[in-house]
């Protein structure tokens, strides 16, 4: 049953800091990038900052697991007399599409008008490649950490192996993810990687964690990006034409649980991304399908996280993910799926999922420097990480 609330809400506004290799914003702040980006954000959507009353954050309002985003602080900062909402989605980076249906939620209550996302990233004293291996033990990390266990990747290395067991999926298929990112990137002045990538440099990349290598891991940058939601009613009088939020869910199943920090999963999950349940809760709450998606901004910390992600969402079968890219669906241009044509987390710039968002929201104006042609509907997932992960549809306004 499509949802009742579909296109009641719009995303009207979206900003961003310079992205910036590892360690390389200082000296600036975390708040310091946090309000530019919310400052550049008000800006495109033509409002001031003091309309802003609300704060919808995911990861626990983490800034990258290292910082805190503090509401207060943020009003001090930017003079926001007011705030009638702030809540954040549990979880880590699975929860960048769901935030923004938790705005939409405090905006259809009546609880707030101008809701922002915002999410920043500085890596100056730890960066989040080893960020589990500087925990302190608890009955969770003391499994992982004797195991060699530090970090995102080390954990999705395992997963995406017992995909390749399972389906006999290729490394070509993990190397045509990044391949193509980097394809994408190559135009885009932000972007951190912007030289060609071969599948012979692929193929000669260090080992990281079997069998991900340096080029199947995402960038570890700095910077922030900001999202600001509000009714498609009000969005009429703004400076932009709205992106209307058709839906929005998050969540996951038990079975998928602490998702790679668990490794107790059955097959069905543990080679999997863990958005089965959210995608199909997603479409039926859209009154959409697989087919009807023109772009897809797909979260890719890992290269075989993408695939395992399109076939949760139905864009192939199970254990079909690596035939479908070999094939170069995927491909912006060429492919039948154009997925993260802005370079995404590979080749961009990695703000736990947000810059995902801002390039749907520039497919959707038609204003992205790889515009996909007719763009009208794009999905936007968060994760795979643990619960929730989230998906996000967006739909261009008439």
């Amino acid at each position: 049953m499509t949802w009742e609330h579909c296109d009641k809400t719009a995303i009207v506004g979206v900003g961003a800091t310079p992205y910036y290799v590892r360690g390389q914003s200082w000296p600036r702040t975390i708040n310091e990038m946090i309000g530019e980006a919310i400052l550049a954000a008000c800006k495109d959507a033509g409002l001031n900052v003091k309309d802003i009353d609300g704060f919808a954050y995911y990861g626990g309002a983490k800034a990258g697991y290292l910082d805190t985003m503090d509401t207060a602080s943020i009003m001090e900062m930017l003079g926001i007399p007011e705030v009638t909402f702030t809540a954040t989605l549990t979880g880590g980076g699975g929860g960048s599409a769901g935030a923004i249906g938790l705005a939409s939620a405090a905006i259809i209550a009546g609880e707030a008008k101008h809701v922002v996302t915002v999410m920043a990233l500085q890596q100056r004293n730890q960066r989040l490649g080893t960020v589990f291996g500087a925990l302190k033990p608890d009955p969770e990390n003391s499994f992982l950490q004797p195991s060699g266990l530090v970090g995102p990747g080390h954990l999705m290395s395992v997963l995406a192996r017992r995909h390749m067991h399972l389906y006999g999926t290729r490394r070509e298929a993990f190397a045509e993810v990044a391949i193509s990112s980097r394809n994408n990137a190559l135009n885009r002045p932000g972007a951190i990687r912007r030289t060609p990538l071969t599948l012979e440099e692929y193929f000669a990349s260090p080992m990281l964690a079997d069998p991900l290598c340096r080029l199947d891991f995402c960038l570890e940058t700095d910077g922030a990006v900001a999202v600001i939601t509000t009714s498609t009613e009000r969005a009429k009088d703004l400076k932009q034409k709205p992106v209307l939020v058709r839906a929005a869910a998050h969540g996951g199943r038990r079975e998928w649980g602490r998702a790679f920090a668990g490794m107790g999963m059955s097959d069905e999950y543990f080679a999997s991304s863990g958005h089965k349940s959210v995608a199909d809760r997603l479409y039926d709450k859209a009154g959409m399908k697989p087919a009807d998606i023109d772009v897809a901004l797909i979260y890719d910390h890992f290269t075989p996280m993408v695939i395992m992600q399109l076939e949760d969402y139905g864009f192939c079968g199970k254990g079909e993910g690596g035939p479908f890219v070999e094939s170069g669906a995927i491909r912006f241009g060429t492919g039948s799926l154009p997925v993260n044509p802005h370079g995404g987390q590979l080749s961009e710039a990695y703000i736990i999922g947000m810059t995902h968002i801002l390039e749907a929201v520039e497919q959707l104006r038609g204003t992205a420097i790889n515009q996909v042609s007719n763009a009208e509907t794009a999905l936007v997932t968060g994760g795979p990480a643990s619960i929730p992960v989230s998906g996000l549809i967006l739909r261009r306004s008439a």
